[in-house]
């Protein structure tokens, strides 16, 4: 695959997505959205690709939508009259969704290792990865309300269920800056490491664990965890009984139990 805002590398069964624009701090242009969505197809089709870690170079993992990108906006979405313009918009910021759902969407476990600032569009990219983790300089914000605007592309439908309710309005009504240590009170990010070097190793030690699962069952979790948290405890239930009706009686099940009877790794089919 070839990108010119992202970089795309596979080793050891995990894919690492970097953000690509460190002289721009990764401000997301919309290149960016649509190779991330690009990158995400491309990581849930490859079956070599068991875990995800998604990253941002230079000194910050994002500083979110490219300013730029928003002011070209009106020529964009031009229309012959007021209806159709509007038209279009909406299909903008629907598409925009849809880049950053692809990672929610893709059926290998997405970890975000987030260093130096993640702002604005950030948060609707982080939110919709399985797991966060930051270095202990990291600053978070929800930036949309400082330039005038609701924050249209995840955040106010992910946040409130990532750090609940009251947090996610205050964060979101005030646009004031987190630290780690707050990230981590509120549940934003599951573990802060003591710098981008530490945050790096340690997020890829935990991808390569996971990646040494069974993809199957890997996969399952993630259906039923994102499947549970949109429906009722019993529908969870019955899904996850068809799920395994179905999943169950892999090759993983008795390749695991033959690795824990014989004392050895288990070793699975991509």
């Amino acid at each position: 695959m070839s990108y010119t805002t992202i970089a795309v590398e596979l080793a050891d069964k995990v894919a690492t997505v970097t953000l690509n624009r460190p002289e721009k701090a990764n401000a997301m242009e919309e290149a960016m959205w649509q190779e991330i969505r690009s990158a995400m197809h491309w990581v849930d089709s490859t079956p070599e690709v068991r875990c995800v870690v998604m990253q941002g170079a230079g000194k910050h993992f994002t500083a979110g939508i490219d300013l730029a990108m928003l002011a070209s906006l009106n020529s964009q979405i031009k229309g012959a009259d007021e209806g159709r313009t509007r038209e279009k918009l909406r299909r903008f910021i629907l598409d925009l969704q849809d880049t950053l759902s692809s990672i929610e969407q893709c059926r290998k476990p997405v970890l975000a290792a987030i260093h130096g600032a993640c702002i604005g569009g950030g948060i609707d990219l982080i939110t919709a990865c399985d797991m966060r983790y930051c270095s202990s300089e990291v600053r978070f914000c929800v930036k949309e309300i400082d330039v005038g605007m609701t924050a249209d592309v995840g955040t106010l439908q992910r946040l409130p269920g990532l750090i609940g309710e009251g947090m996610a309005r205050e964060l979101a009504y005030t646009g004031r800056t987190i630290d780690a240590v707050e990230a981590k009170d509120i549940r934003l990010v599951n573990r802060v490491f003591e710098s981008p070097a530490a945050l790096h190793a340690g997020v890829r030690e935990i991808a390569l664990n996971i990646a040494s699962k069974s993809p199957l069952a890997v996969r399952g979790c993630k259906e039923m965890i994102t499947y549970a948290r949109d429906h009722s405890v019993a529908d969870g239930l019955n899904y996850i009984a068809t799920w395994n009706a179905a999943m169950l009686m892999s090759a993983d099940l008795f390749e695991a139990g033959a690795a824990a009877m014989q004392k050895r790794p288990a070793q699975f089919a991509d």
